[in-house]
């Protein structure tokens, strides 16, 4: 066809509708924007997934540091990092060592998942840190190496859910079966922790990088500020990857986000404009990023004007925010934030937060995060019908819900933190479950109908120009944070490889597979009880974990805990794989008020049973805080 003797009406047609063509997004992951409604058939289970069966479970996998210099049976040293001398750095990599992750680790990593999860998950989470660290002197890191490093786990991605049919077309947003949405961390630039308001040349490359992964109509946001949303399930559910190192406190060439100058404040003010249109199209979200908003007494991972903005988000969007998931600190854990915590001056910058000291072990953080969960309600009481109690006991859960926010905890907010798969302890990941109940059903999850008297009004501080957001209608039921609904969070399965077993093998003649086996489930787990995974189940825990009156035992809690009074093992406790179980003498004083650590009692005084339950919670919490890897000596000694 001779172009020349076109109607240039209609060639500009066709060159409109090949415009469309070349930027058109595929279902995977598209924007949360604009969605044009499912016409001509009803919406089913596979059809939410655009061609995709959910089975309810997705993957939340953080912090691979993949080292490219990693040498086998070299010394775990610090100077030495696992790249030169000799020692005993394994196959799959150093165990309870700071050395980074050798490739074999990676692709037995991700060769494991497509032989035991790739078919039954919807989605991932890859919460950053995707290069290695800057620890050796010798050999310091690059630019070029570190985007070499992100683009060699984007490509183990597309092995794994990439397809091949689509994978070389001029569309790079339908290569894959499932959405995969990543996250900036804190090693994935130069230096680390430091990154400039954008845009700029990182955020322009990982835009690029990233490009199969991020929604065409949010590249612009994306190259702007480094943080996105896609939409998981169709007109359901929307994850959002939030550029925390915006929030980080360590971050010098950001100042929080308070100022409108700052990239802080932007990416806060398109969280909440983001969250008011999920909310009004009854939708809920999952708040993803690197760096956890860790908060104590003396530790403080983000600025506080952050912090306060945050917590004061969550809590006004309750009603749509399911979970919020985080990596970055390499231990197992979790974190409440506190609404009445809240203070509009710091979060408006009205007046400046008191600084906190910034260095601190993993064991002082578990501690003074203990500490401040001594000071909860002493029991979270159960969700029951209050119309079966007696006056009194109506009573006493009436005054308890007071101080927690109502009988669901609203109160607060959880923040989930699971550990990496460099394996600073031993390698694991989190497969969750949750709620797709009645989601074939239209009306399952409905939009907001019930709207305030002026939808677009905001309260107001009455000494501040800060726009609070609305909260939920009183109408509405509680979020899927709170209570069981569909897109609630159910439960995980926590899964590791025992390295030191592994590396133990490695000297036969025939290599070791790299397995991962399931180092706890909450969904049979007698300790911590969570019967699902709400706030309100959460702050049960953490007050049990919070109580600090000691047993006064001759032997220490954790050798004692699991046996009745004969002697006979109740409940079997988690271990240390790789250490034989055997009895430890505690040297510790007597305390009889406040114990930190494994407390012990008097020789000839009496177990107290209760008391005896919730010291094996603390005990168990910082165990697979470190992923089973650190025996009951070290645990001890780090601790008492």
């Amino acid at each position: 066809m001779d172009l020349r003797f076109m109607n240039p009406l209609i060639l500009i047609l066709i060159l409109v509708l090949a415009i469309q063509q070349c930027f058109a997004v595929s279902n995977d992951q598209k924007p949360l924007l604009t969605r044009p409604a499912v016409t001509g058939k009803k919406k089913t289970l596979q059809n939410l997934g655009k061609g995709r069966n959910l089975h309810g479970r997705f993957l939340h996998i953080t912090d691979f540091h993949p080292d490219p210099f990693y040498k086998l049976y070299s010394s775990t040293s610090k100077d030495e990092s696992c790249h030169r001398g000799k020692g005993e750095a394994g196959i799959f990599g150093a165990e309870n060592s700071d050395c980074d992750s050798p490739f074999s680790l990676i692709n037995a990593t991700f060769q494991w998942i497509n032989d035991n999860l790739r078919d039954t998950i919807d989605f991932v989470i890859w919460t950053g840190d995707s290069a290695r660290h800057d620890n050796d002197e010798n050999i310091p890191r690059t630019e070029k190496q570190i985007f070499q490093l992100n683009e060699l786990l984007v490509n183990k991605f597309v092995e794994l859910f990439g397809k091949g049919e689509n994978i070389n077309d001029t569309d790079p947003t339908n290569d894959f079966t499932i959405p995969i949405v990543p996250n900036l961390g804190n090693n994935d630039v130069l230096p680390h922790n430091i990154l400039a308001k954008g845009p700029n040349h990182w955020t322009k490359r990982y835009s690029h990088i990233w490009r199969k992964f991020i929604p065409e109509e949010q590249q612009h946001t994306f190259v702007r500020g480094g943080w996105f949303m896609v939409e998981v399930i169709p007109d359901r559910l929307a994850v959002f990857s939030l550029n925390t190192l915006y929030f980080f406190d360590h971050n010098a060439a950001v100042d929080g986000c308070a100022k409108k100058s700052e990239a802080g404040f932007e990416q806060m003010e398109w969280l909440r404009v983001q969250l008011q249109f999920l909310r009004e199209r009854g939708m809920k979200a999952i708040l993803m990023g690197h760096v956890p908003p860790a908060r104590t007494e003396s530790k403080q991972s983000w600025d506080e004007t952050c912090w306060q903005k945050y917590t004061l988000w969550v809590q006004q969007y309750r009603d749509v925010v399911s979970a919020a998931l985080y990596g970055h600190m390499n231990i197992d854990h979790f974190m409440l934030q506190d609404n009445e915590e809240v203070d509009i001056k710091i979060a408006s910058g009205e007046s400046k937060p008191q600084q906190k000291a910034k260095k601190q072990s993993s064991a002082e953080y578990l501690t003074e995060l203990r500490m401040g969960w001594s000071e909860l309600p002493n029991e979270v009481p159960e969700v029951v019908d209050d119309e079966n109690d007696v006056e009194a006991q109506k009573h006493k859960k009436d005054k308890l819900y007071k101080k927690i926010g109502g009988k669901w905890g609203e109160r607060y907010s959880a923040s989930l933190v699971t550990a990496s798969v460099v394996p600073n302890y031993f390698p694991t990941m989190r497969l969750f479950e949750y709620n797709i109940t009645g989601l074939d059903s239209p009306s399952s999850i409905a939009p907001n109908t019930v709207k305030p008297s002026n939808p677009t009004a905001r309260k107001h501080h009455k000494k501040s120009k800060f726009k609070i957001p609305l909260p939920p209608s009183k109408s509405s039921p509680p979020g899927p944070a709170y209570s069981p609904q569909p897109l609630a969070l159910l439960g995980y399965n926590q899964y590791y490889a025992n390295l030191t077993r592994l590396n133990s093998l490695s000297s036969s003649n025939q290599p070791p597979k790299l397995e991962y086996e399931i180092e706890y489930s909450t969904f049979n787990d007698p300790i911590f009880g969570l019967k699902e995974l709400t706030v309100r189940n959460y702050l049960k825990l953490a007050s049990q974990i919070g109580k600090f009156k000691a047993l006064k035992e001759t032997e220490t809690d954790f050798d004692s805990e699991c046996r009745d009074q004969s002697g006979k093992t109740e409940q079997s406790e988690p271990k240390d794989p790789s250490e034989p179980s055997k009895k430890h003498e505690n040297n510790s004083e007597d305390d009889d008020e406040v114990q930190v650590g494994f407390s012990k009692r008097r020789k000839g005084e009496k177990k107290h049973k209760k008391q005896k339950h919730i010291n094996q919670i603390w005990y168990t919490f910082v165990q697979r805080a470190y992923v089973g890897a650190k025996g009951k000596e070290e645990l001890k000694e780090d601790f008492d």
